[in-house]
Formats: structure tokens, C-alpha cells, sequence
């Protein structure tokens, strides 16, 4: 049976983690994302699996890459210049279609930045913090509720695609306490990667099926697997012919962009009649779906989209939307990023405002309700 809890944002995470399968976490304390840390490190114990403190950031995210590597799904967590570290490696996963969980609670930077403040200014790095192209999922919860569904989700993806899936939360969601229902576990969908179908003897490690992902073996389960950051063929092993590297470089894109249906997600209010749109995400939008039902009562044509899934971005919904509306308004805890890709699918159609604040303060729900009025 469904229960009802009061938890922590952070505590959230950790929970929807272990109910996702997670048992392995390899990290390093930082603020403000340690509750994290804190309760894989007595829940995972308990549940038989490990819980490793390591000697830095990039340890961490290494630690966990290793052990998704051996079979188990893994995740750690960070904030601001830990998430900055675990970049390199981030990039190996990728390459190396290591399925892992990385959560990040921002807070303000850049460099040590603010450390107890709240930011959203990580979601351009979440997209392209690593080089060279690849395909990010990243999900930004808004709710107690959300950091539990979210994280489940982000196992999903990324046990289905073999590949990192980001987490963005933030100082506010991540420290706030609100009542949470736990469904019962048996209702819960839970994707584990794909198992080889063949022979140790006729494995190819990463020859794709159908949609674009191979079958992932563990390290100990007989099936030979060499692993590398480097560009390499179906057999694992670097190359250096073209095809073989076009091939590669493709496919890790296109697995994702193929389904970006099965993986976005969004949440509607008031767009029935709306004239004038507030985009937001995470802890922005509960200020911002404030101050749109004050206004609505007053008779205010104003709706709100939030997208839960940042990358891929919903760009169709968007582009939907910018045909039907006279402003779109995007207040953001950065300088303007997510806006950039509201600017860019609008592309004129209706006129996009930047509102942008980077105090380490929240929005203030009448903050909002002004940006509306001066358009209404």
C-alpha cells in the first residue's frame, strides 16, 4: 500500500534511488546536496548494497562508473564545483555507454560561489558541461514528490539508453520538507538494462540492436568487454576509420533523439485562453503557478508550462505554444540560459521576455505577478 511521508527533498532523491534499484553510491560531501549522501550511506548497507566516501569528486563518479560497470545501478551526487569535477568522466560515460545517475543540487557559482544559495545556473553546463556531442537527458523536479518520481525515472532512461541521466534539483528543492506519497513498490515501473541474448562466444559488445542501444554485460558474468573513452567500433577497441567513427559518434545521439516522446515531460496550468505564457522549472515555477492563480482570479489571461524534462528540451510543445500566445515570460535563477532555447523555437513568433535573478534569493510570487501585469 501507498503511504504518506514528510520528507527532505534531498532524502526524496536517496529514496527514489533505492526504490529504483540503485545499490551502489560513490561520492564526496558538498553542499547542499549531503543529505544525499548521508542517507545512502545508512540506507545501502541495509539493502546489501555499498556506500563508498571517496577521496575527492572525481573519485566519486569514477567509483560509480566502475560499479555500473559490474552489474549494479549506481549514482552519485554533487553541487557547483563538484559537478564541474566529475565533467571528465561524465564525458567517459557517455562515450562509454555506462549507465549512471548524477544528481546535482545547484546552488550559486561560479567557483565556490555560493554555497548555501540557490541557482539554476547549471542547466546549459548539464547540456554541455562535457565535449564534444552526445545526447543529455536531464530532469529538473519541482516538488518533494518530484525528486522521488524524477530520480526513479532517471534510472529508467538510464538503464534503457545506457547512458548518464542528470538530475537538476536545487538548494530550495532539495532543502525544503513537504508531505510525499509512496506508492506501493509493485506499481512502480522499473527498467533494468538490456542483458546479452547470445554466447560469450558470439558477443559483440556494443553492436546495437533495433533501437540503437546494445545489450550491457557485467564484468564477472563471462563475457569479454573492453571498455575506453576513446572512439571505438562495435568490438569496443579504438579506430580510426571514418565510418567506424561516424557510426559511433550517430548512434550515442540519435538512441536518445529517436525517442525524445518516451522521455520528456511537462506540466500544463491554465492554457486553455492564455495570452500570456510564464515557462519555469524547479523551484521558480511554484512562485511562478503563485502568482498565475492571483492573477487568474483577477481575470488575467495567464497560463504556465514547465518542463520536467530540460534535455531533451520540448521543443514541439514549445513551438506550439509561441504560435498561440502574444509574450512568453521565462524567469530563471541565472543570467538567462533555458531562455535561449525558448528564443530560438518561438524564433519571433510571439515576443520572449528574459527575467533573470542571481542573488542567491528566490522569486518572490508578487516578483512574477509584476512581470505579468506589465503585459497584461
Amino acid at each position: 500500500m501507498s503511504q504518506i511521508k514528510f520528507w527532505q527533498g534531498n532524502k526524496a532523491v536517496a529514496m527514489g534511488a533505492l526504490a529504483a534499484g540503485c545499490r551502489f553510491f560513490g561520492g564526496y560531501p558538498i553542499t547542499p546536496s549531503t543529505e544525499i549522501m548521508e542517507v545512502m550511506s545508512e540506507k545501502l548497507p541495509e539493502l546489501g548494497g555499498k556506500f563508498m566516501q571517496m577521496e575527492d569528486e572525481i573519485a566519486g563518479i569514477a567509483a560509480g562508473i566502475g560499479a555500473s560497470i559490474a552489474g549494479e545501478k549506481a549514482m552519485t551526487a554533487s553541487s557547483g564545483p563538484g559537478i564541474s569535477l566529475k565533467q571528465e568522466l561524465l564525458g567517459y560515460a557517455y562515450m562509454a555507454e555506462i549507465p549512471i545517475v548524477v544528481v546535482n543540487v545547484q546552488r550559486g557559482g561560479p567557483s565556490t560561489g555560493l554555497p548555501t544559495k540557490v541557482s539554476q545556473a547549471d542547466v546549459m553546463q548539464a547540456k554541455w558541461g562535457t565535449h564534444g556531442d552526445h545526447a543529455t537527458i536531464a530532469y529538473a523536479p519541482s516538488s518533494v514528490q518530484e525528486c522521488y518520481t524524477t530520480t526513479i525515472k532517471s534510472f529508467n532512461m538510464a538503464e534503457r539508453f545506457r547512458q548518464p541521466v542528470l538530475v537538476l534539483s536545487d538548494e530550495i528543492i532539495g532543502h525544503m520538507r513537504e508531505k510525499i506519497v509512496i506508492p506501493d513498490s509493485e506499481t512502480l515501473e522499473i527498467i533494468d538494462r538490456k542483458k546479452p541474448k547470445v554466447s560469450p562466444a558470439d558477443f559483440i559488445p556494443y553492436k546495437a540492436d533495433d533501437d540503437g542501444v546494445p545489450p550491457m554485460a557485467a564484468f564477472g558474468d563471462g563475457y569479454r568487454w573492453h571498455v575506453t573513452g576513446l572512439t571505438s567500433d562495435d568490438w569496443g577497441f579504438p579506430t580510426n576509420k571514418t565510418e567506424e567513427i561516424e557510426k559511433k559518434a550517430n548512434r550515442i545521439i540519435s538512441k536518445v533523439e529517436r525517442f525524445r516522446e518516451d522521455i520528456i515531460e511537462y506540466k500544463e496550468d491554465f492554457m486553455e485562453d492564455a495570452e500570456i505564457v510564464v515557462v519555469s522549472y524547479g523551484s521558480v515555477s511554484r512562485s511562478a503557478l503563485r502568482a498565475i492563480r492571483v492573477l487568474r482570479e483577477q481575470g488575467v489571461k495567464v497560463g504556465h508550462f514547465r518542463p520536467i524534462t530540460l534535455w531533451p528540451f520540448p521543443e514541439r510543445q514549445i513551438a506550439e505554444i509561441s504560435k498561440k500566445v502574444k509574450h512568453i515570460i521565462v524567469p530563471e535563477l541565472n543570467a538567462g540560459q533555458i531562455v535561449l532555447e525558448v528564443e530560438r523555437i518561438a524564433c519571433g513568433k510571439c515576443e520572449v521576455h528574459r527575467k533573470s535573478l542571481i542573488n542567491g534569493e528566490l522569486y518572490k510570487p508578487e516578483e512574477i505577478m509584476t512581470f505579468i501585469k506589465e503585459l497584461a
